[in-house]
């Protein structure tokens, strides 16, 4: 190779720099650990942190309501409660939603209350009128499916049973619920115990999945107890008249299994549905202008499966209850995107609770 006068002189710099000495100031250290503080009381490790203690969904205060009797008058008061139903042996695909819970108020961490001021509507969810706490996760057993279920069934009656702070204000009683899931049977829990305190409600279910095939389609056909399961829940609710018929599902394109047959029920336990193709077709208005439409002003239950994502923000409903469900962390990506949508879209349910208080 020929090099050019220019390349010589290069070199020859660069010979003749290395071949000076090199010499470096003496090595000095720049950060020192400061001696002992004697003033202790100075030091903040109560204050609050996002990333520190125990997490709860958005950093809410916890509340341990399940620990204490239901005639306790110790446990501090809500509005709306926060409550994780760590269960997933009732699905008939994969399961891991029983990490759900703790996925979800993971990804709620970045949510600070005193740092959630919406920048269009300019409020602030977790600074109104209303009290809203985490009571942490209902103790399910992942050994029997019908002891599990009870065991929700409990914990709703007692989270449920205290008494709210706002009711010196003229509002209700009786607080509300958010459940994080968990499979999507944990909401017959939930409407159960709506049921008991609000009577018969609409629901609004976003889902890929009807959720209304008969057990005998699904599951019963091996057993009564098979035949409760993330599938077949809203057709037990129907039978146990928890909903009205005027209830109806977003965002539906799973198939169904029998032609007809399976649409035919979903009809008569009172659901009509919003295909994800209608829902291009209709927009956002149009979707929150056919969903309240369909209540018709009657008091509703949100059941979002995170398998359909993104439910519309549909104000002016009176949300009594709520859940997100079906999140499974294991097959969550290394971003955790999953669960982060999760916790924005039960940040969101808990917002449309607020803004519809219900009165007494």
């Amino acid at each position: 190779m020929l090099f050019s006068p220019r390349h010589v002189i290069f070199f020859s710099l660069l010979a003749g720099a290395s071949a000076r000495e090199i010499t470096f100031a003496p090595k000095q250290a720049q950060y020192r650990m400061s001696p002992p503080s004697t003033d202790d009381d100075s030091l903040p490790i109560s204050v609050p942190d996002q990333f520190f203690g125990l997490q709860t969904f958005a950093n809410l205060p916890y509340v341990n309501s399940l620990g204490a009797s239901l005639t306790s008058t110790d446990v501090e008061k809500y509005d709306i409660a926060v409550l994780g139903a760590p269960f997933d042996t009732s699905v008939t695909g994969r399961p891991g939603a029983r990490f759900g819970p703790a996925g979800i108020r993971r990804g709620s961490q970045r949510i600070q209350p005193g740092f959630a001021w919406n920048i269009y509507s300019g409020e602030n969810t977790f600074a109104s009128w209303a009290k809203i706490v985490d009571c942490g996760d209902v103790p399910m057993t992942v050994l029997d499916n019908t002891v599990a279920l009870q065991q929700l069934d409990k914990a709703h009656r007692v989270v449920s049973s205290r008494s709210t702070p706002s009711a010196a204000n003229g509002y209700a009683s009786t607080p509300r619920i958010l459940t994080l899931g968990g499979d999507h049977t944990t909401t017959l829990s939930a409407l159960r115990s709506t049921f008991t305190h609000w009577g018969a409600v609409s629901v609004i279910h976003f889902d890929s999945h009807i959720d209304t095939w008969n057990p005998a389609v699904l599951g019963g056909d091996v057993s009564d107890y098979a035949g409760v399961n993330h599938g077949t829940f809203l057709h037990i609710a129907h039978e146990e008249g928890l909903i009205l018929n005027s209830s109806i599902h977003a965002g539906i394109r799973a198939p169904y299994s029998k032609p007809g047959g399976d649409l035919r029920n979903d009809r008569r336990c009172g659901f009509e549905i919003i295909t994800a193709r209608d829902l291009d077709r209709l927009g956002t208005q149009g979707l929150i202008d056919q969903l309240k439409q369909r209540v018709q002003g009657n008091r509703v239950y949100i059941s979002v499966d995170i398998d359909v994502l993104d439910p519309a923000f549909a104000p002016g409903l009176p949300v009594i209850g709520a859940d997100v469900v079906e999140v499974a962390p294991i097959y969550d990506n290394p971003g955790e995107n999953t669960v982060l949508v999760a916790a924005e879209v039960a940040h969101s349910l808990l917002t449309l609770m607020v803004q519809t208080p219900i009165k007494v």
